[in-house]
């Protein structure tokens, strides 16, 4: 019926079989950006908001939500993951998230990957909500994933 790996022959939803498939080496990077008013990025910067450390806590949060990725998202696959990182620039205007996850095993990590970019993109905004309510999150993407059988990707 479809080339879509989570539809049977009947169009219905199902979570992929991957018994069969040996164990790689996984990894994804994804990121996105949050822009912000200057005041708004000084105090993301320096710590100085009136919930603190809001960089930490992005991370955790994106550590974390990346290791919840197949309680979030239907028919991911829960995985148990080697690595995740969550990193941070700052832009004239925005914090810029980059994360990393990868693991050795049957399925990949895309989606822990942009799980753990976007919730670290929205605990920024929960902690500098008391700024600015209009930020920005923006351009949320997958920017490479290297192992398993399609072999490795790269955004143009």
């Amino acid at each position: 019926m479809s080339n879509l790996t989570h539809l049977d022959d009947k169009g219905a939803a199902r979570m992929v079989d991957v018994g069969g498939k040996p164990e790689t080496v996984r990894s994804a990077t994804a990121a996105g950006r949050i822009r912000m008013a200057p005041a708004t990025l000084e105090a993301v910067k320096n710590g100085s908001g009136p919930k603190g450390d809001v960089l930490s806590a992005a991370r955790i949060a994106g550590i974390m939500a990346a290791k919840k990725t197949g309680e979030l998202i239907p028919l991911c696959h829960p995985l148990t993951l080697d690595t995740v990182t969550v990193d941070f620039a700052f832009t004239e205007d925005a914090v810029e998230v980059t994360a990393r996850a990868a693991l050795t095993g049957k399925t990949g990590v895309e989606m822990e990957a942009l799980t753990a970019a976007s919730i670290a993109l929205l605990t920024l905004y929960d902690m500098a909500k008391a700024l600015e309510k209009g930020m920005v999150i923006e351009h949320v993407r997958l920017l490479e994933k290297t192992g398993g059988k399609s072999g490795d990707w790269r955004a143009k």
